[in-house]
């Protein structure tokens, strides 16, 4: 059993099934799946978290998804949360390529979610997530229903320029073997803002719920992004944009900006999406970065969209709701 951190601010809904499975390459990937108690079953989300997200970050809109009438499988990237690390020291967020989160993926889809959940199956992905879900869409074709993003990592708000040169640093260090210094953030302890300096929600009862999660169970803690982690990331960035990836990448997806991002690019997410012909892009004005995080406000527009949006029930509601 992977014993999920609880505490009274953040009770966990009821686990059907949870643990480990092992990567091709050797990582052990905690996992948990949850049963909605509404009959019959709408499907199953397939939940993939951010970066320096874990299980817990999710209980409650686990049991939104639940009271929707959905299944639910979560589990915790490689190298975060009480997933495999990379280091002994396990602080820095890092990963080689996103070809890694590629395999956790298929891992937990083949091994967890095709015999022990209802189909059919939606992916839902933040940030790194979404990044990672869009990089493996292609391999995951006649598998996945639908794909609902919510603020794709797909750049940061800085100019082409400084992105390029940013890009070139990085491998820079990736090939001096330094891959593995931080870029951003630092140590866990550096990472703790105060509220009315995040810049992820504006809800300050989630804030304060959710950074101390990894107070409580350091074990969970993740530091800021490595050099490598951060190189992986714009390499899947390019990988996704290319006109051949996106020929394949045919899933239908909805994608929804956060109106006040200041973490991710929300020009990148419309630049690619005006060129994905599967994708339906929503905006939520005034919404930070963590949608899912956010004030009910936010959150309620989300799960809006998603159940028009996610037993297939056509572009026809998605056009009502964008008016």
């Amino acid at each position: 059993m992977t014993e999920l951190r609880l505490f009274e601010h953040n009770p966990g809904p009821a686990v059907h099934s949870d643990g480990y499975v092992e990567t091709p390459d050797g990582f052990a990937i905690r996992f948990a799946v949850f049963r909605t108690a509404e009959h019959p079953a709408r499907g199953t989300v397939f939940l993939l978290q951010g970066r320096n997200e874990t299980i817990e970050k999710y209980f409650e809109t686990i049991s939104d998804f639940m009271r929707s009438g959905f299944d639910v499988t979560a589990f915790d990237w490689r190298g975060q949360g009480r997933s495999t690390r990379f280091f002994s020291h396990r602080d820095a967020g890092y990963v080689e390529s996103f070809d890694q989160y590629a395999i956790d993926m298929e891992t937990v889809f083949r091994r967890v979610v095709l015999p022990d959940c209802r189909p059919p199956y939606f992916v839902v992905a933040h940030s790194m997530g979404a990044l990672a879900a869009l990089y493996a869409a292609p391999i995951m074709v006649n598998r996945i229903h639908r794909m609902v993003l919510t603020a794709p990592f797909l750049g940061l708000p800085v100019s082409d320029v400084s992105r390029w040169w940013m890009h070139a640093g990085l491998r820079s260090l990736c090939f001096l073997g330094l891959g593995d210094v931080y870029v951003a953030g630092g140590p866990v302890k550096r990472m703790r803002r105060p509220f009315e300096s995040n810049r992820v929600t504006s809800d300050a009862h989630r804030y304060a719920r959710n950074i101390s999660i990894p107070i409580r169970f350091p074990e969970l803690a993740l530091g800021g992004p490595s050099a490598a982690w951060m190189n992986a990331a714009m390499d899947a960035i390019e990988t996704v944009g290319d006109p051949d990836h996106l020929a394949k990448t045919v899933i239908p997806t909805l994608v929804f900006i956060a109106g006040d991002d200041r973490i991710v690019s929300n020009d990148a997410i419309r630049v690619l999406t005006d060129n994905l012909r599967s994708a339906s892009v929503l905006t939520i004005d005034g919404a930070q970065h963590e949608i899912l995080q956010e004030r009910d406000i936010f959150r309620e527009q989300f799960f809006a969209a998603f159940r028009a949006f996610a037993p297939g029930t056509g572009q026809t509601i998605l056009e009502s709701l964008s008016d």
